[in-house]
């Protein structure tokens, strides 16, 4: 898919709306109360700052020419006691901001990281996987200041900015007026620059998404990177996506920095007109008084350091968009493979599985799967076979319900796998992919991961009759070794066979094995074939292999090409036929 590349910019399928605003607020709930608090005080300094104009002017027009030391004074100490409750406030809204703004961050990534816990395999499968860790990390870090100080400094700028105001006009009408002229001007520069300003920081958000997507992929690819020598090519690309970042965020921020030097320049040529005004009305005998020009000039600066403030507010607001519009679209991106409304509980599995003219495509329009049927009974062992992109993994892959199929029905034991909920039909469905995980942690742990109630007994009887108990023994602290993710410090065939055992603790009544035994050496799949034999008794079992020892003594062997059985028996008949089964086998006797 286009989109599934760490070069292709994503494009947003949805706009920004201010609704993404009104969601985010939601996780500020829990804190609404210290929040009001933080709201409260930072009123009282906004209130206090307010009248240090009005102390001046009363300094100015009464108690200097009336040679009042003593009042001078005292005005003096209730400015110096504004400064100092001003100075704990702002201590304590810091302390509080930093404590909201984390646990926000922390719940927003609880979230997101929950609802991927349930988006199917085809979402992990249309894009990077660093494109969605970048959204969890960076972008989720990238608001964190949004609602916590940025809208705290939004309510007590506003109230700032409107009791200013206030006072302004009763001081002078005239002088008001001339300072909102200034307002009203710096207002609609902004909002023509305000679709520009969203869509370079969208555009950033896309080149940063697509680093973090290469930076991904080639950590992942290490060891084919070095096996191959692509280390200058990887990083000529590299410092490309790099280059790629650096001259979006600069074209992005030129046009942040543009808002500043237009609020100092209108605002000083707001002051000067103010000081022109107000001085020829002082001169002239207009009804001005030195303290009341004084006083508006202060109040004409503590007005316009809210209105730069609400403007960071609203290009953080801009800037930010561009991250929450992307990380709302993957908490929206629907769970296409969900319980069904009425879903059940999923009774104990017998075992009886049926596929009915089942039809599946991974892509609109390319089928994979074209009115597959078959039915197996209880018990029994079915072996898979057939050529690379036949649809063999892709049939266990929608008995466990990982995808959901386009036409037909999957039955186990007679009903509908769609009318039980996906946690009750997996935990009773044992798979092992092709493609082994190991996690970070102890190797008693990885087996126990599908089944964390399983006593260390029972995880050592697992890792036995798989053959895995032998090799796991002679690691440095035995089950309890420490492993690296990936399983690095593993052969390939030891990580198969921890995933083995962790598939087999959990008991399930239908098996699935894709390829298990490939990359165990021939002296230890000998061993494990006489423990599966006493395992895979009673349970109905699905097993993907191209091996012969591993499928010959199924009980039935079903050939799949072009998303249809073409051939379906045991080895014995399927050999007397001499079709595509009996080729296969041949084939392999060649080679050997």
């Amino acid at each position: 898919m286009a989109r599934n590349k760490f070069d292709v910019d994503e494009k947003l399928e949805s706009s920004f709306s201010f609704d993404h605003i009104k969601r985010l607020a939601r996780y500020l709930v829990p804190f609404k109360w210290l929040m009001f608090a933080t709201v409260g005080l930072m009123l009282v300094t906004s209130l206090l700052n307010m009248l240090a104009p009005m102390i001046t002017r009363e300094a100015i027009d009464n108690r200097l020419p009336a040679g009042d030391l003593k009042g001078i004074l005292i005005l003096g100490g209730i400015l110096v006691a504004i400064y100092l409750i001003n100075a704990i406030i702002v201590k304590f809204r810091m302390v509080t901001l930093v404590k909201v703004g984390q646990s926000l961050v922390a719940n927003l990534r609880r979230d997101i990281f929950k609802h991927l816990q349930i988006l199917p395999f085809d979402f992990y499968d249309s894009r990077p996987h660093g494109k969605i860790l970048v959204r969890v990390i960076n972008y989720v870090n990238s608001i964190n200041n949004l609602l916590t100080g940025g809208l705290i400094n939004l309510i007590t700028d506003l109230f700032t900015v409107v009791i200013t105001m206030g006072l302004m006009f009763t001081l002078s009408l005239k002088l008001s007026l001339i300072t909102l002229c200034g307002v009203f001007v710096f207002g609609g520069i902004i909002f023509a620059m305000k679709n520009k300003q969203r869509r370079v920081w969208q555009d950033y958000s896309a080149k940063q998404s697509n680093l973090n997507a290469y930076i991904h992929e080639s950590i992942c690819g290490i060891k084919v990177t070095q096996s191959f020598s692509r280390e200058k090519e990887n990083q000529r690309i590299f410092e490309t996506q790099c280059e790629n970042v650096r001259t979006s965020f600069m074209r992005a921020k030129i046009i942040d920095i543009c808002n500043w030097p237009m609020v100092e320049t209108i605002s000083t040529i707001t002051t000067c007109v103010v000081f022109l005004v107000g001085g020829a009305d002082l001169l002239g005998g207009g009804g001005i008084t030195a303290g009341t020009l004084v006083a508006f000039v202060g109040y004409v600066n503590l007005f316009w350091t809210p209105v730069l403030s609400l403007c960071n507010y609203y290009n953080q607001l801009i800037n930010t968009a561009a991250y929450l519009e992307r990380i709302f679209e993957v908490m929206d991106t629907p769970a296409t493979v969900e319980n069904l409304p009425g879903a059940v509980e999923m009774p104990p599995i017998k075992g009886d599985v049926d596929f009915k003219d089942v039809t599946f495509a991974y892509e609109e329009g390319v089928n994979i799967l074209k009115g597959l049927s078959f039915s197996v009974e209880r018990g029994k062992n079915i072996a898979v076979v057939g050529p690379t992109g036949a649809g063999k993994t892709t049939i266990i892959n929608l008995l466990s319900r990982f995808y959901d199929i386009q036409g037909g029905e999957i039955l186990i034991d007679g009903e509908n796998i769609t009318r039980y909920t996906l946690h009750s039909l997996r935990s009773q469905v044992g798979v092992m992919l092709q493609d082994t995980f190991i996690f970070s942690g102890t190797v008693m742990d990885n087996i126990r991961y599908g089944r964390l109630d399983a006593t260390d007994e029972e995880v050592i009887a697992a890792a036995k009759t798989v053959c895995a108990h032998d090799f796991i023994q002679t690691l440095e602290n035995g089950y309890y070794t420490e492993v690296n993710e990936r399983g690095s410090r593993l052969s390939v065939g030891q990580r198969q066979l921890i995933s083995f055992a962790r598939a087999l603790l959990a008991d399930p009544k239908i098996l699935i094995l894709d390829e298990a035994t490939a990359s165990i050496d021939t002296r230890t799949e000998q061993a494990l074939q006489t423990g599966l034999a006493r395992l895979l008794k009673g349970r109905t079992s699905f097993v993907i292999a191209h091996r012969l020892s591993t499928i010959r003594g199924a009980d039935n062997i079903m050939f799949i090409d072009g998303g249809q059985i073409v051939e379906s028996g045991t080895h014995e008949e399927l050999m007397a036929q001499k079709g595509r089964y009996y080729a296969l086998c041949t084939s392999q006797y060649e080679l050997a």
